[in-house]
């Protein structure tokens, strides 16, 4: 089986759809894909969750098919969207400095891609 970790580091919203995109894309073809949200990208947890937004649909069905692993503690506080992701269930992570650390998905076989 194919294991891919996507990145999304840029808090661009049309960046951002990519990684959705192609989560959604690869678990139909069976991959094991996850997502960290890192960086600027912290911000969206927060915006595209608000009634109405561009791509809200779209964050929702990845966040309701439970293709995002983590986002990171220290951005997410950084960008003020801790909180917001707490609040949806979302994994804060921080083992490395208040990161996520990629080594450990590496160890378990995941191919990294960022975003």
């Amino acid at each position: 089986m194919n294991k891919v970790v996507l990145v999304a580091f840029l808090g661009e919203p049309m960046c951002f759809v990519h990684v959705l995109l192609n989560a959604l894309d690869m678990k139909d073809k069976g991959f094991d894909v996850k997502i960290i949200i890192e960086g600027s990208a912290c911000k969206l947890v927060k915006t595209l969750d608000e009634p109405g937004a561009a791509f809200g649909d779209l964050y929702r069905k990845v966040r309701d098919a439970n293709l995002i692993d983590c986002v990171c503690r220290a951005c997410a506080s950084k960008m003020e969207a801790a909180e917001a992701a707490q609040s949806q269930g979302l994994r804060l992570e921080g083992e490395m400095s208040g990161h996520p650390s990629l080594a450990r998905y590496i160890a378990d076989g995941y191919q990294i891609i960022t975003f």
